[in-house]
């Protein structure tokens, strides 16, 4: 069994309850949620919305593989009305799923990069992750959630919801 986690991020539709489905999902197809966060409501990053989104992290167990778990977290988010990804432009969206860790693996290839790549830089991705993996060593940078979110220069995590 292998440990994965996961990032969640909502600010279109039924936010609450895009956030719930995912969940409940991904509980279904990917294997067994050991620890889900509250959920967070943040700014959107890297684009401008008037939408905020929601965001939450989860650990799983699981015996897929992490190409397994990223064709299942695309069939999700398609699945939930996801019709496009970001690709190099963000835009508002129903749901995100990312795949940050999947134990400490270091994956880098033109289809799936792990640990995330940007996870370290993103407080909405943070904040979350180190209420339910405060201790967890991040792979790469070797420090641990908990550390990477208090190295942050702002906090874009707002009040949880």
């Amino acid at each position: 069994m292998a440990v994965v986690y996961i990032s969640l991020g909502a600010n279109i539709g039924d936010k609450r309850n895009n956030m719930i489905t995912a969940v409940a999902l991904l509980s279904e197809r990917v294997g067994s949620i050991l620890a889900l966060s509250d959920l967070y409501e943040t700014t959107p990053w890297g684009f401008v919305s008037e939408n905020n989104f929601l965001n939450a992290a989860l650990m799983m167990e699981t015996t897929l593989s992490p190409y397994e778990i990223l064709a299942l977290t695309q069939e999700i988010e398609r699945d939930m009305g996801r019709s496009q990804k970001s690709e190099g432009e963000y835009h508002d969206r129903v749901i995100d799923i990312d795949i940050l860790m999947y134990d400490d693996w270091v994956i880098d290839t033109p289809l799936l990069t792990l640990p995330h790549p940007l996870m370290h830089q993103r407080s909405f991705v943070l904040g979350p992750l180190s209420e339910i993996a405060h201790t967890c060593i991040h792979p790469v940078l070797n420090r641990s959630i908990g550390e990477l979110y208090l190295a942050l220069p702002t906090n874009n995590s707002q009040a949880n919801s």
